[in-house]
């Protein structure tokens, strides 16, 4: 059964600060926790300010491990990746510095792995429906269409 107390600002400091030496946080996730423990926003506001003051939360640092994870285990292009991050609230410039700091050589390893894994299962009746199957399916995991080009060598007619 869940703890139904709210907890005092020092108890929900040392909460989120064990939270975000665990794992990665962006401030909009610690917000959110401390939104959903019923914190005022004058308190989560503090809050925010001394973790962000003691380095547990760094949203360029976020955005790397983030970028890096997606990219890596759930296989998505730069696109999600993006779009995800603005879901997360998290400011342009970070976002940007994290989509740069992808090995453009892993990146295109993955999109081809991806794309060889995802080949064999398309039922099609004609090569240009494959490739059109291929292509959304690509697309719809973030990538981008001149490296998806690139790497089924693929031509625009």
């Amino acid at each position: 059964m869940q703890n139904l107390s709210i907890p005092s600002e020092k108890e929900a400091l040392n909460k989120v600060a064990a939270l975000c030496s665990r794992k990665e946080c962006c401030e909009s996730e610690v917000r959110e926790k401390l939104t959903l423990w019923k914190q005022p926003s004058e308190v989560q506001d503090r809050i925010i300010g001394k973790l962000l003051a003691e380095g547990y939360i760094d949203e360029v640092r976020f955005c790397k491990a983030y970028a890096m994870d997606k990219l890596r285990y759930n296989h998505w292009g730069r696109i999600k990746i993006n779009q995800m991050l603005r879901h997360l609230q998290v400011d342009d410039q970070a976002r940007e510095a994290a989509l740069e700091a992808l090995p453009d050589e892993e990146y295109m390893d993955i999109l081809r792995r991806v794309a060889q894994s995802k080949l064999p299962s398309i039922k099609a009746r004609t090569a240009y429906e494959r490739q059109g199957k291929l292509t959304r399916f690509l697309l719809s995991r973030g990538f981008e269409m001149d490296f998806i080009r690139e790497v089924t060598n693929w031509d625009e007619d």
